[in-house]
């Protein structure tokens, strides 16, 4: 993909080179177009699939609809990861459930907001956190699209949050538990705040998840080190309901560049 994003992950595929127009010239937007479609190469007749949230999964959604019209795909069944998912799924005629119809799913495709050498993930930067990590920990395979853009060293490494799901009772005592676990890290924790009305111009109050909880969004100078141990302390503080780093879950990875798009399989 002509980036240093290598480290023991193998390429599984060759990179995909359009010719016309090339995609250096494509817009982000046009990049994540290109990754969806690509995933739902993956999907097959028969099918329960777990459906993604964020700009990037809605390509993948449309596309499934678009093949189950033409009757390419049948008998697929999708489990939306989010209320906004559900809405867009319902609008496009695909035939929906949940979990505890369908406990075990074949296949899951959404977006990242981080994705590190490893595989491992931040997600949830549009509030859909916990939802997307009980489905997606819930599938055979987990399949994750982005353009390169969202290609890092290290988790919290573009500056962006790293979201963490908290319940509303004494948020700002969670918050502050939070930023002083990471202090070393140069951790800034604050509340996700949302402005109401619908043209946002009303006053802020909290951000409020499908679940009913709030987010508090980890701003990270310095890499945090061993995550499995920060995602261990994380979930000890009794506020916290989830977090955004989705660690070790991924099996493919379809990134979209201006050289191409790679896919790169976490098992080789």
């Amino acid at each position: 993909m002509g980036s240093a994003f290598d480290p023991n992950v193998t390429t599984t595929e060759e990179p995909a080179i359009v010719d016309s127009p090339p995609l250096s010239n494509l817009t982000q937007e046009e990049l994540k177009r290109i990754a969806g479609y690509k995933a739902v190469e993956f999907v097959e007749s028969g099918m329960v699939i777990g459906l993604g949230t964020g700009s990037t999964a809605k390509y993948a959604v449309a596309r499934i609809s678009e093949l189950l019209r033409e009757g390419k795909l049948k008998d697929i069944i999708g489990i939306p990861t989010s209320t906004t998912t559900h809405q867009q799924a319902v609008s496009l005629g695909i035939p929906l459930s949940d979990l505890d119809s369908h406990p075990v799913v074949d296949l899951s495709i959404d977006g990242a907001d981080e994705v590190d050498p490893a595989l491992n993930l931040v997600k949830g930067r549009g509030g859909s956190l916990l939802r997307e990590k009980m489905i997606e920990g819930a599938s055979k395979k987990f399949v994750v699209i982005v353009d390169e853009s969202k290609l890092v060293k290290y988790i919290g490494g573009s500056g962006l949050a790293v979201p963490v799901e908290v319940v509303p009772f004494c948020c700002d005592f969670t918050r502050g538990k939070l930023e002083e676990l990471f202090k070393e890290a140069g951790c800034k924790a604050k509340l996700r705040m949302k402005k109401s009305g619908s043209n946002g111009g009303g006053d802020a109050a909290p951000a409020v998840t499908d679940n009913g909880n709030y987010v508090v969004d980890l701003y990270l100078e310095r890499d945090i080190g061993d995550l499995e141990a920060a995602s261990k302390e994380i979930l000890r503080f009794p506020g916290v309901v989830e977090h955004g780093m989705f660690l070790g879950m991924a099996t493919t990875l379809i990134v979209a560049g201006k050289f191409g798009v790679t896919v790169k399989d976490r098992f080789g």
